[in-house]
């Protein structure tokens, strides 16, 4: 049986119901809790909580859940300019001290901030108050153009949708993608959203033909990694110019091509290195890095790690 991994979830007055629910669902699906996931719901206010869909919450645990927690979770805040309470700022600086990882989903991304913790690293929060929130907090390096970030287990991400990718993620960092994956099907949601694509798209495209058509290719490619795909031969397999086949795929993603295939990859990589035992000679051709070299680098850069060092460091942690 697994050991118990602890969740804190703060919760405060005027909160929104799905922010909350976001890690709630995550880190109490079933197969999170196969894991030894336990999702306490906590406060600096204990009773009874207003909702911003108009109903009350009752929360029993106060911050002392925070002393307790592997994983703190602040999933937004009631806005922008409202200070957070001195006492959560303590209990999450005291937390992140013992060891535990702090997370700062959407607007929560500034309670972290407030607790000088996130000074010096990098940050992302919903792409609406990026200018408000690097005029609070200029000591954070902001990157807008991310889902979520992972700097040295303090965890920010962008709004919404974003929370839920963000929470997958840190599923898929403690017990690897065929757990993440599970979950993200039961949820009937994607498990394939990176940090690194982009948050916003300036004109998402029409729901047409046209979004199933790249849907459909997309899918194709994920599972065709190992050929050597690039703009031409995709734009080719939609019967698409180059131009067009750019402006579209940029459009219905929020990155080129380019990135696009190195981000999935390095993720397919990562599934490799955690799921069997291939020599990272396998795993590069598996992949399309053409050469252990290629994977080597792109691996390291985009993760940090080289690839013996992750499968060692995720076999390990199991």
């Amino acid at each position: 049986m697994s050991p118990v991994h602890r969740i804190a979830v703060v919760a405060f007055d005027a909160i929104s119901p799905f922010h909350l629910s976001v890690p709630c669902v995550v880190f109490g699906d079933e197969g999170a809790r196969e894991q030894g996931y336990l999702v306490e719901v906590c406060a600096v206010e204990r009773g009874s909580l207003r909702t911003t869909a108009g109903f009350e919450l009752q929360v029993v645990h106060g911050l002392e859940a925070l002393a307790r927690a592997d994983t703190v979770i602040v999933p937004s805040w009631r806005h922008a300019d409202d200070a957070p309470p001195a006492e959560l700022l303590e209990a999450l600086r005291v937390a992140h001290a013992r060891g535990a990882t702090l997370v700062g989903l959407c607007l929560g991304a500034y309670v972290l901030a407030a607790t000088g913790l996130l000074d010096g690293r990098c940050a992302t929060t919903h792409w609406a108050w990026v200018t408000h929130f690097k005029e609070r907090h200029p000591a954070v390096s902001v990157d807008a153009d991310v889902l979520y970030l992972d700097d040295d287990n303090l965890l920010t991400s962008a709004g919404t949708a974003a929370a839920l990718d963000c929470c997958l993620y840190l599923l898929r960092k403690q017990w690897g993608a065929d757990v993440a994956n599970r979950v993200a099907r039961r949820l009937v949601m994607s498990p394939h959203r990176q940090g690194g694509q982009a948050q916003y798209i300036e004109q998402p495209m029409p729901v047409r033909p046209l979004d199933t058509r790249l849907g459909e290719l997309l899918d194709w490619a994920r599972g065709s990694l190992h050929l050597p795909h690039s703009l031409d031969s995709l734009a080719d397999r939609v019967v698409m110019s180059r131009r067009t086949f750019t402006r579209h795929f940029r459009q219905h993603t929020g990155m080129t091509v380019g990135r696009w295939l190195l981000a999935e990859r390095v993720a397919l990589t990562q599934r490799l290195l955690e799921t069997t035992d291939q020599p990272v000679d396998r795993i590069a051709a598996l992949a399309g890095f053409g050469s252990p070299a290629s994977l080597r680098q792109h691996f390291s850069k985009a993760l940090g790690v080289s690839p013996r060092q992750y499968r060692g460091t995720f076999r390990g942690q199991r």
